[in-house]
């Protein structure tokens, strides 16, 4: 991987983990389930306004942003 330019690892990697990131959002989606899980709206409304600050800085990364370490405590 020594050859690879930073355009192709740029390709690769954002590919990857943005397939990841898909697959994960998936497997969020399957909590909605209420067979399985009991939550609050609350709760939800957590997990999804940190997801959606994240990716809000994630996107002004790109434009000279700071980086983030946020986490979800339920």
């Amino acid at each position: 991987m020594g050859s690879e330019s930073k355009q192709e690892r740029f390709r690769r990697l954002g590919m990857m983990r943005g397939n990841r990131v898909l697959r994960d959002i998936e497997l969020l989606g399957n909590l909605s389930n209420t067979n399985n899980y009991e939550y609050s709206t609350e709760q939800v409304r957590i997990i999804f306004s940190a997801i959606e600050d994240e990716i809000r800085i994630a996107k002004q990364r790109f434009n000279g942003g700071a980086k983030s370490k946020r986490e979800i405590v339920l």
